[in-house]
């Protein structure tokens, strides 16, 4: 390592370090990097910066944000919850098992872990309390089983990743369905082994036909939004970004004539929130373009390659050093980052080790989807907690076994990649 990639590390860390934002710490670190360390004008870092934005694929992005909100704003939580109610709440602990599934429904249209936080974790927590399930477990279920938002498709950190890696945008979307039904299935596990015996948890009958009919009905507008995205993507009726946008005006119809739940003050509302949201990703986006630049120009990549690959034989071996080198960097940093640094650092470690850049994409989405829930930057911790008012300690607690679920199911598809790999085969993007 070079005494200009330490100096250029020491500052990003200290940046980091010192609460900068983090498109800001990026920011700075490339530009020093540009003026002392690389003999080009720094016109090429300002032009790297424009053109970062410049580029179609981010419409996916900011349209599935709006979509995602206007869910929250709306009756379509309320909706998906209701009907994972009813199809599980007369099994054991069913109420938890509600919302691990509602989390996964949610996380099918909005792509973001901290939209379903918020979205659910308000309307899940105090229900979940109330009908007599443990804190520790009310607070780790809800506070990690958003992270489907981000494994199950569609993904903001998959579209990033695409746009990095050139691999196919549906093929990689198709991938997150089966992380996101086993880590569905092990929690309702976990949650039935955990509650079976408990006699103090209210459970309820199991529905007729005639109790399940009105919430089928009242549910059938929010599921067709899961289906229209999905079944217009995999179809080929329309490519991921024309879904994003038809999602939005099918989501702003139901809410607005359908359920009645927002009025056309709400839909300004809405859209300058996810506006706003969408400009604090492209700030992210832009700053850490340049700073890829920067590393590209200093060649860091391919020497990170060539040191990896003079150390580590075995493909095994690689890919358990990148699990724990993604899950410590998912604790300090955000997805998005994350993904758009070091993606095109990792990228090219990918071909001697014979690693499959679809494959190391989910691989990579679901261990910095944990860092969501690891101390000492995870975001859905501290929203648990300040939405139960309770301290970080306790929460991080709460959420050891989830994540061990969680863990255990990314080192399955680790090292099973033709589990996650057939469906993308199956329907031809791979």
């Amino acid at each position: 390592m070079q005494i200009s990639d330490l100096i250029i590390l020491c500052i990003l860390l200290g940046f980091m370090t010192s609460y900068v934002p983090v498109f800001l710490c990026l920011f700075f670190s490339a530009a020093i990097g540009f003026i002392f360390f690389l003999d080009m004008p720094l016109a090429l870092m300002a032009q790297t910066l424009f053109r970062s934005l410049d580029k179609f694929a981010l419409v996916v992005v900011l349209f599935f944000i709006l979509c995602g909100n206007i869910m929250s704003k709306g009756k379509t939580v309320e909706k998906l919850i209701n009907l994972a109610n009813a199809l599980v709440s007369w099994l054991p602990g069913g109420l938890g098992m509600a919302g691990v599934i509602g989390c996964g429904l949610f996380g099918a249209i909005s792509g973001s872990t901290v939209a379903t936080v918020v979205a659910l974790g308000g309307f899940m927590i105090p229900a979940l309390i109330k009908n007599g399930y443990d804190e520790d477990y009310t607070l780790g279920l809800m506070t990690t089983s958003p992270n489907l938002g981000v494994i199950i498709p569609p993904s903001i950190s998959m579209i990033f990743y695409s746009m990095i890696s050139n691999v196919s945008l549906e093929g990689l979307f198709i991938t997150g369905f089966v992380p996101g039904i086993l880590i569905i299935l092990c929690v309702c596990l976990y949650t039935w082994i955990r509650y079976r015996n408990r006699a103090d948890i209210k459970r309820l009958p199991m529905p007729n036909f005639n109790e399940l009919y009105p919430i089928l009905k009242e549910g059938f507008w929010a599921i067709m939004l899961i289906v229209i995205i999905f079944g217009g993507i995999f179809s080929g009726a329309f490519t991921a970004n024309e879904a994003a946008v038809v999602a939005c005006v099918y989501a702003f119809f139901i809410e607005l004539f359908v359920y009645r739940s927002m009025n056309f003050a709400d839909v300004k509302e809405v859209t300058i929130s996810s506006a706003v949201t969408s400009a604090t990703l492209l700030l992210i986006v832009a700053a850490a373009t340049c700073f890829g630049r920067y590393l590209t120009f200093e060649n860091i990549p391919n020497r990170v390659a060539e040191v990896v690959v003079a150390n580590i034989h075995s493909p095994l071996v690689f890919l358990l050093a990148m699990n724990i080198l993604l899950l410590i960097i998912g604790m300090f940093m955000d997805i998005i980052s994350a993904t758009l640094i070091l993606g095109p650092v990792f990228l090219p470690l990918l071909g001697p080790f014979n690693v499959d850049p679809m494959h190391f994409g989910l691989i990579m989405t679901v261990n910095l989807a944990i860092g969501y829930c690891t101390p000492p930057m995870g975001v859905s911790l501290f929203i648990t907690g300040a939405l139960a008012k309770r301290d970080i300690i306790f929460v991080t607690r709460s959420v050891i076994p989830f994540l061990a679920i969680q863990i255990g199911v990314l080192f399955f598809l680790t090292y099973f990649p033709d589990v996650v790999l057939f469906l993308p085969r199956f329907f031809g993007y791979y």
